[in-house]
């Protein structure tokens, strides 16, 4: 079994701006085993399958203790570098979440400015940077690197004039990037343009979300982005093909 830190380091060198890693969302045994079967070499595991795979909404509608029961069943069965969405922390402390996440052998986290537990308010720009430092000086502690993917909720939540949003996602993840991040996450669906912007301006690879069943996978490099992720759509997918099988029989 690859060590944990063997894990950490292999993820973090994945990210390779204009040769994005694709990353899989899986959200229990069986759909990480189908991701790596078709050759995947790392995996992240969503909040929005994982809290729809147990009956729960996403936004925190589970609890970080019921994440980490999943996740172990995840590592468990198999042995690649996972990274995990923690939304935005569960209202515990850094120290607490890495702790976890460590302990059920993931290697990597998306952390939120969402701030879920406190009506959707957006943290505030040093306020999220804050929390991203307190994730990296708890991993420093752990001794092993958790790839910290800071994300901004700007795009999907549409904060603020449109006019200036990509500027201040930019502001605001930089902050993140001074305070420790590895890889930023503009989450949305962008034109080209905006893309190309984001990954020449900010400073670390970018983390892209891509529809696996729309999407050309070959279209994120030539935009720079280092990374892509699927979110809730893999999931989202396979219950259309289900929802098709399913109608033949009822």
């Amino acid at each position: 079994m690859t060590s944990i830190n063997e894990k950490a380091t292999t993820l973090l060198g994945l990210h390779q701006p204009g040769n994005p890693v694709i990353l899989p969302t899986v959200w229990d045994a069986w759909s990480a085993n189908l991701a790596v079967s078709a050759g995947f070499q790392a995996l992240t595991v969503g909040s929005h399958p994982v809290s729809d795979s147990i009956g729960k909404p996403d936004n925190e509608g589970i609890t970080f203790d019921e994440l980490l029961h999943r996740i172990s069943q995840i590592t468990a069965a198999v042995d690649l570098p996972l990274s995990v969405d923690i939304e935005s922390g569960y209202g515990l402390e850094p120290a607490r979440l890495i702790e976890g996440l460590i302990g059920a052998g993931a290697v990597g986290l998306n952390i939120e400015d969402t701030v879920h537990s406190e009506g959707g308010r957006l943290r505030e720009p040093q306020e999220h940077a804050d929390f991203v430092g307190g994730l990296r000086q708890a991993a420093d502690a752990a001794g092993v690197h958790v790839v910290v993917n800071a994300r901004t909720d700007l795009f999907v939540k549409q904060v603020g004039d449109e006019s200036d949003r990509v500027d201040r996602a930019i502001a605001r993840l930089k902050l993140a990037a001074e305070a420790g991040a590895d890889v930023l996450y503009p989450v949305g669906r962008h034109d080209d343009a905006t893309q190309k912007r984001l990954t020449s301006e900010l400073p670390l690879p970018v983390n892209a979300i891509g529809l696996p069943d729309q999407d050309d996978p070959a279209s994120f490099g030539p935009l720079g982005v280092a990374r892509v992720s699927f979110g809730p759509f893999f999931q989202a997918a396979l219950a259309a093909h289900a929802a098709t099988l399913l109608g033949r029989w009822s």
